[in-house]
């Protein structure tokens, strides 16, 4: 395969073997004297409430922690239709679902003065489904665009179709480096997609935390003495809550304080089709069993502190997640980097985030199972301090500053070997 990997071998160099249990990460220390690079992020963007447009923000931030000499700029990526006040790192505006906004876009930023491009790639942000075909609008995009790109794929089916396959192919071959979030993901980029390059695998990342203060900010969420379960994200029929709601009626049985917090609005996709059709199923499941003490809405698109402050509030995460393909959660991420006792069912990003006794997995679909594990952390609270005690540490290497580190050190690197590669006499 050919394409813009000729940096690669250099990317290799940069890293050093990974600790256990940890995702191979870019290893250079920052020491540039140019400069501040000068970089294009293509996403969704704040405000819209969307996983990509917080994960996002969250990079920039932290990559400009990193250096504070870096420039940024956001061609961010609208819904049709929708109107948005962004804030002044938004420079281009490009309309979801129209392939020649993208391919305008990258005109665009070719007459800029940026030195790369990042892509943060997710299928509904960069094409559109037609009798199950998915049509690829991120290909002309890249075959525009003039500046060195690294693509960050949130999402990697293990089971493609084939118009999903190609995209994925298509990005690999038009991008000067491919980050994923997961070794997971990079194993199945080359077992299923058939991708001969080796992608830089970066971590999710979250809030740099550090674990105290449960009863405080029990007291400040108003249930000072309870039990306090959680979820929190954009809540949509994907994440299984009814599941856990059920679990419930188990836990309060034989831990009458326990307290579920569901925290987070409804997904705007969902709501905007089915309005908030599936937020009143699980509220009258909570009725229907009785569970009005117990079970607790927070229906807030939540601020980063909020998250962290219920999080430390927690006694046990829960990620009740139904589709086994799910490659990164960033919602599992914050849970690790808060030092969590964590039940979750067996997702991909959960199984490689869990292993070695991290966490408890479960089955899909399984109230028993969920309500067994989580009364088992409750019943035995020197096993819950030692799920704390390994999350933690897990996830130690994974906070946003240390995390916008291999970002920068990435994207420099590409963005000097595209440099050199340009100054080469032509042969």
């Amino acid at each position: 395969m050919t394409g813009r990997y000729a940096n690669q071998a250099a990317l290799r160099r940069h890293r050093t073997p990974p600790p256990r249990h940890h995702p191979i990460r870019p290893r250079s220390r920052l020491h540039d004297p140019a400069p501040g690079l000068r970089i294009v992020f293509v996403s969704s963007s704040l405000p819209r409430r969307c996983g990509i447009a917080t994960f996002t923000a969250d990079l920039l931030a932290a990559v400009k922690a990193a250096d504070p000499r870096v420039a940024y700029r956001v061609a961010a990526i609208d819904e049709p239709n929708e109107v948005r006040l962004y804030g002044g790192e938004v420079r281009w505006r490009i309309r979801q679902g129209d392939a020649s906004n993208y391919r305008a876009a990258a005109e665009a930023i070719n007459r800029s003065s940026a030195d790369i491009v990042n892509v943060q790639h997710e299928f509904g942000l960069y094409g559109t489904w037609t009798d199950g075909v998915y049509e690829d609008h991120l290909r002309p995009f890249l075959e525009a665009l003039r500046k060195p790109v690294v693509t960050t794929l949130h999402t990697v089916p293990p089971e493609p179709t084939p118009s999903m396959r190609e995209a994925i192919r298509s990005a690999a071959e038009m991008s000067d480096a491919i980050v994923v979030m997961a070794e997971m993901a990079a194993g199945i980029l080359a077992d299923r997609y058939g991708i001969a390059k080796v992608p830089v695998v970066i971590p999710h990342g979250m809030p740099a935390v550090r674990p105290h203060g449960r009863g405080r900010m029990k007291k400040k969420l108003g249930v000072p003495h309870r039990t306090i379960i959680s979820t929190f994200g954009l809540v949509d029929p994907r994440k299984g809550i009814e599941y856990m709601i059920e679990a419930m009626a188990a836990i309060v049985g034989r831990h009458p304080e326990a307290l579920y917090v569901i925290a987070g609005q409804t997904h705007p996709e969902l709501r905007r089709h089915d309005g908030e059709r599936y937020r009143n199923q699980l509220v009258e499941a909570v009725k229907r069993l009785g569970l009005q003490n117990h079970v607790s809405f927070i229906d807030e698109y939540m601020a980063q502190r909020d998250i962290i402050d219920l999080l430390l509030a927690s006694d046990v995460y829960v990620t009740p997640y139904l589709d086994p393909q799910q490659i990164t959660s960033g919602t599992l991420a914050y849970a690790l980097g808060a030092g969590k006792a964590i039940v979750s069912t067996a997702y991909l990003h959960a199984k490689e985030a869990l292993a070695g006794g991290r966490g408890i997995l479960v089955p899909f679909r399984d109230p028993a199972a969920l309500g067994e594990a989580v009364n088992s952390l409750l019943d035995h609270p020197e096993q819950r301090q030692a799920l704390e005690r390994a999350s933690y540490a897990y996830a130690s290497d994974m906070s946003w500053p240390r995390t916008g580190e291999h970002w920068l050190v990435l994207m420099r690197l590409v963005a000097v070997s595209s440099l050199a590669k340009s100054r080469r006499p032509s042969t």
